[in-house]
């Protein structure tokens, strides 16, 4: 088979925290015929894994080069501290960055958050990876401030979290190069934002609309009424009035 003949494929490539499970069920309800690969990748890693063909569309945390890619915010994510079960941090529902202030927050490669100024005091080394840094919160060595999604992500019996009212946020977007926005491409778009099959653009849609009647069959189909019947009734002809008595 030439590669003009393969069958065709969409892959998607998701980063730690976003669960596209949903969407990849939708997917394989309408397009059975196409299979949808998972593409498990890094936050760094996601522009990359797109422009360089290693996926059609990603779900990535925002910002990406709006000079190159397409995207679709989705949803902003909830920031928290991951800290040990018996910190005292815990004793609230929420907390601030500020609150933080004497302790040692761990700040990963990465770390996914915009900080203008990082929280807490620096640990000896960054950790490698945020799943590293949770490990180290379980030991007792510091603190981590990540979205809500990677603290689900990585989480442990020893361990807990507390929403901070005042960190950064991060975006989760459904993300492609904007010159290869393909008819599947189009197709995933209507899945993630919900569209119904029947407003989906793209293939999906083209394929579910229901065949209309030509002109031609409809006049054909006009012309073999029975000529005895109209408009009016079943016999088609003009109602008369009621007859005169002489």
């Amino acid at each position: 088979m030439t590669s003009s003949e393969a069958s065709p494929s969409f892959r998607v490539a998701y980063v730690p925290g976003v669960t596209p499970a949903k969407w990849v069920r939708i997917w394989n309800e309408r397009l059975p015929d196409i299979p949808l690969t998972l593409v498990p990748v890094s936050a760094a890693e996601a522009p990359d894994v797109l422009r360089d063909g290693g996926a059609d569309a990603g779900f990535v945390r925002l910002p990406v080069d709006r000079t190159y890619f397409s995207a679709i915010p989705l949803y902003t994510e909830t920031t928290v501290v991951v800290v040990p079960k018996d910190h005292v941090v815990t004793v609230a529902d929420e907390v601030t960055v500020e609150s933080l202030a004497d302790d040692v927050v761990l700040h990963p490669l990465d770390d996914t958050l915009d900080w203008e100024r990082l929280p807490g005091r620096p640990a000896i080394e960054r950790p490698s990876t945020t799943a590293d840094a949770v490990e180290l919160v379980a030991a007792g060595v510091g603190l981590l401030v990540v979205p809500q999604s990677l603290a689900r992500l990585y989480h442990r019996r020893d361990i807990t979290y507390r929403p901070v009212t005042d960190a950064p946020q991060s975006r989760v977007a459904l993300s492609w190069p904007e010159e290869m926005t393909t008819d599947m491409v189009e197709d995933f778009i209507g899945i993630v934002r919900g569209r119904t099959i029947n407003s989906t653009r793209g293939r999906a849609a083209t394929r579910a609309q229901p065949k209309r009647a030509s002109a031609g069959s409809a006049r054909g189909k006009s012309a073999g009424r029975n000529p005895r019947q109209g408009t009016g009734g079943p016999r088609g002809g003009k109602r008369r009035g009621p007859r005169r008595r002489s």
